[in-house]
């Protein structure tokens, strides 16, 4: 389906697939927006905070204003952008920068607030409510989790409620939450090797799921939560076998295969269908590498798609247990039902593969020419 800016949020917020983030300094950042969305991407995050340092920030806020003018001017000419977001290091600057943005603010779908916690989180918050009464748009928040806060034990469960607290008083204005592993890992020392997922991490894998778990509910109290950046992209020496079986790579295919595999692909892959296994939508990127695979595993299978329209067919509603129509699997209504309508969604933005049809004919179809 198209969406765009005005879309509704519950659209927007499976739309944003593979989040591609670039430094606010960059000289050429508008030219890079429109290429890039050129090739499929559907949102991006442009950075004030950990991608700049500390010196560069004036300097990249005067960027940010001047390159969202060459965006609106390319708008207005009938380029298509992605949906834009900045992320910010201080409450002060959302209402500032709306501001210097004047017309052009039309163009962002809101901004992304650091280390977020609810001390800290508010005043991101009350800021944004204020700035756009100020423009009379619509802005978004999409918190980052990523404070030590919720990492160490002692602490996890009240960082959690006070999240839970501070999002829910802003629930129409909170489109997604965004994991910060990276910073997760930091607080520990850590770095995850290419050749493992976040999830082999078991000290990040627990704070995931207790995310998720308060977080993320199914239940009408939750809301989206993306899935942790992927952090390579060139080759590196491994240490364990690929993730990826061969059979899915036949003939041809075969040569996909060994190009993912030598730029650490097969491991963002596994990552990315454990994000969605672990109630996840969407990825942080930090590499354009990096979109056509998250997109490519986004599109609803055949199977999938026949399993949650039969579950959600309307004769359906009082409940029982259904024979998949692949035969291979049964589908209770009553507990299928949220996911059922979960891929439905994302089928509306993603669209659905015909039968037979797999992520590696998707993958290869996703990707631009070498």
């Amino acid at each position: 389906m198209e969406f765009t800016v005005d879309s509704p949020a519950r659209t927007l917020a499976a739309a944003l697939g593979a989040t591609l983030y670039s430094p606010a300094t960059r000289p050429r950042l508008a030219a890079d927006v429109l290429k890039q969305a050129g090739r499929g991407v559907m949102s991006m995050v442009l950075c004030l905070e950990d991608s700049i340092g500390d010196g560069d920030v004036a300097a990249g806020e005067e960027n940010l204003v001047r390159q969202l003018g060459l965006l609106d001017e390319a708008a207005e000419a009938g380029e298509n952008l992605p949906l834009l977001f900045i992320r910010v290091r201080e409450p002060r600057q959302i209402p500032d920068l709306v501001r210097r943005l004047g017309r052009a603010v039309r163009r962002l779908s809101g901004f992304v607030l650091p280390k977020f916690t609810e001390g800290r989180g508010m005043p991101f918050l009350e800021e944004l409510a204020a700035a756009e009464s100020a423009c009379g748009r619509r802005l978004f928040a999409m918190p980052v989790l990523e404070s030590p806060q919720l990492l160490h034990l002692e602490s996890r469960a009240a960082a959690l409620q006070g999240i839970a607290r501070a999002v829910g008083a802003h629930r129409d204005r909170v489109l997604a939450l965004r994991l910060g592993v990276t910073d997760f890992c930091s607080a520990y020392g850590l770095r995850r090797a290419p050749d493992m997922t976040a999830y082999d991490v078991q000290i990040v894998a627990s704070v995931i799921a207790d995310v998720v778990n308060v977080l993320g509910r199914a239940d009408g109290t939750g809301f989206t939560v993306s899935g942790p950046v992927w952090e390579y992209f060139r080759l590196h020496e491994r240490m364990f076998k690929p993730q990826l079986r061969r059979s899915p790579f036949v003939g041809e295919a075969e040569e996909l295969r060994n190009a993912l595999i030598e730029h650490d692909m097969d491991g963002l892959l596994r990552e990315i269908e454990l994000d969605r296994a672990n109630g996840l939508t969407g990825k942080t990127c930090i590499h354009p590498s990096h979109v056509a695979p998250v997109h490519a595993l986004s599109v609803v299978s055949h199977e999938e798609f026949s399993d949650a329209t039969d579950i959600l067919r309307p004769e359906q509603d009082d409940g029982g247990v259904l024979r998949s129509a692949y035969t291979n699997k049964m589908n209770e209504v009553k507990p299928h039902r949220a996911w059922a309508e979960r891929t439905l969604l994302r089928a509306e933005v993603f669209g659905v593969a015909r039968e037979g049809v797999g992520f590696v004919e998707l993958l290869t179809a996703s990707l631009p020419p070498a």
